[in-house]
């Protein structure tokens, strides 16, 4: 697949499977963490295991930066609590889920939520790719002011013609 993006980050999502307390799902699922770097476990490893909660190394992925979308990453950076959002995807295979993207762009990720089944979560941005994504914004960004578009059309009669009719 092409792509328009200038930098990548790579990822590791880690998710967690807790015990439902529920008549209509044994787990409930959640991603909980992305952390840099790809490490050697396949994906669905389990990496622990506490009382009714294991942790799973769910697979790699890449942030893509764009420079088109540099003021929403940077609003985000701004926010006081950065985040990065992951999508994941249920399978029909003995895996419970396809991780389909993790991206530091709000509207993106927001996105994600329109339709389908897919679960959407949004975790901490670690601050190295805070980092990342902020001499990214630094070295692309540029201020585009606001400019509202005129429109044309059809003119409508005057009010005073409107009302005399």
């Amino acid at each position: 697949m092409r792509t328009t993006a200038l930098a990548r980050i790579s990822v590791g999502v880690t998710v967690e499977r807790r015990k439902a307390r529920s008549a209509w799902a044994d787990f409930l699922w959640r991603p909980v963490s992305v952390f840099t770097g790809s490490p050697s476990a396949a994906p669905w490893t389990p990496l622990g295991m506490e009382a009714e909660t294991t942790l799973f190394y769910a697979g790699q992925a890449a942030i893509e930066l764009h420079r088109t979308e540099t003021s929403s990453y940077r609003d985000n950076l701004v926010s006081g609590a950065p985040a990065l959002w992951i999508v994941l995807r249920p399978t029909a295979s003995e895996l419970p889920y396809e991780l389909v993207a993790v991206t530091a762009d709000p509207a993106e990720g927001e996105g994600f939520t329109d339709a389908g089944n897919s679960l959407v979560e949004q975790v901490p941005m670690p601050p190295d790719i805070a980092e990342m994504v902020g001499h990214f914004v630094a070295q692309h960004h540029i201020d585009r002011p606001f400019v509202k578009r005129r429109r044309d059309g059809p003119t409508l009669p005057d009010r005073k013609e409107r009302t005399e009719q």
